[in-house]
């Protein structure tokens, strides 16, 4: 059955992914980012979609996206996040509040503006994370951080919307994307990168939008309150490189 769906980050190698793919099922999806061209392309893309212009840092910006979607939400995915590694020593109080805000904060206003919505619909939610929230990489303080904030939201709003709404979180590895080109740009270093994993190779947005089309329909219906990895194996299996 089909029924509305916000994307948050739908610009995104996984938000744009997920969208088209809640979009092929017959949803109505309501494409949320801050690039208004890019989004105005992916809206063609997708008939009968909704695209709202709003920066997921902008409180007010991102209750209003979230209102635009009406009354009943079967599903909401908070695809922004970011990528900000530094040495700790480098690493600004400006850092860690820019990283919270974007990746933790966000999600957990754009949650709060969808819940009636969500209830009336009994909904599904899914967050994002990273592989580094609990494995530990150097560099990754500021990030890993924001991440971890947005693990523990998870299973926060997982216990208080239950029964009605579901919530779930996806903690991908490396993943290609514009927001990772400054790490992958360099073949040697996307190379190098991709041989950490059991599964030797980058992570695709289809990969995260993939589980998140399953979490978000009603075959997922029994889960609430996971935190799945998606990176190749990476956070437990060791390489034999």
């Amino acid at each position: 059955m089909s029924g509305t769906v916000i994307v948050v980050g739908a610009t995104g190698a996984v938000g744009a992914a997920l969208s088209r793919r809640r979009a092929a099922q017959g949803d109505r999806v309501v494409l949320v980012a801050r690039d208004a061209g890019r989004l105005a392309a992916l809206a063609a893309e997708l008939p009968g979609s909704l695209a709202v212009t709003a920066d997921a840092t902008d409180p007010a910006a991102l209750r209003a996206a979230v209102a635009a979607a009406g009354p009943s939400v079967s599903g909401l995915a908070y695809c922004a996040g970011s990528i900000a590694l530094k040495p700790l020593k480098r690493t600004q109080e400006g850092d860690f509040l820019d990283a919270f805000r974007l990746n933790a904060l966000g999600a957990a206003l754009a949650v709060q503006a969808a819940q009636d919505a969500l209830v009336a619909a009994q909904g599904s939610v899914v967050l994002f994370s990273t592989v580094a929230a609990r494995a530990g990489f150097p560099n990754h303080a500021a990030i890993a951080a924001a991440k971890g904030a947005v693990e523990g939201l998870t299973v926060a709003l997982a216990a208080e919307l239950a029964p009605a709404v579901r919530v779930n979180c996806i903690a991908p590895s490396l993943t290609r994307s514009a927001m990772a080109a400054p790490l992958i740009g360099n073949v040697q270093m996307a190379e190098a990168i991709a041989k950490q994993h059991p599964i030797p190779r980058l992570g695709e947005g289809e990969d995260s939008a993939a589980l998140a089309d399953f979490l978000l329909s009603p075959a997922a219906g029994w889960i609430t309150g996971q935190v799945f990895a998606v990176d190749g194996g990476r956070s437990t299996v060791r390489s034999r490189g």
